[in-house]
């Protein structure tokens, strides 16, 4: 987009690359404490990661892009606070707080 400058350049390599291995750990905590039960903990895990990535402008991972809900933070687990369904060409995932995120799906 012309106006908009990319700030990871401007960031040393080691800040940008530190930021995007705490993502991912807290991804995958994220992960884990909502298999175990810990929805809070997975929720602030979520909070957490999405934080340091709008403050070092870097993208989250699909995985956790997808499996959270974006008005809540909850970490989503299909069958246990997500539904999953495929309509017409997408996949339209419902969180517990009624959010719906949805998403292209090419058979």
């Amino acid at each position: 987009m012309p106006g908009r400058r990319d700030y990871t350049r401007c960031w040393p390599a080691t800040v940008v690359s530190i930021a995007a291995e705490r993502i991912e750990r807290l991804s995958e905590l994220a992960s884990e404490a909502a298999a175990s039960g810990e929805t809070d903990r997975a929720r602030e895990y979520v909070r957490l990661a999405r934080r340091i990535a709008e403050r070092n402008r870097l993208p989250l991972p699909r995985e956790l892009k997808r499996f959270t809900c974006d008005r809540c933070a909850a970490y989503l687990r299909p069958g246990r606070n997500a539904r999953v369904r495929v309509e017409d060409g997408r996949v339209v995932i419902t969180c517990g707080c009624g959010a719906h995120s949805r998403y292209p799906y090419n058979r």
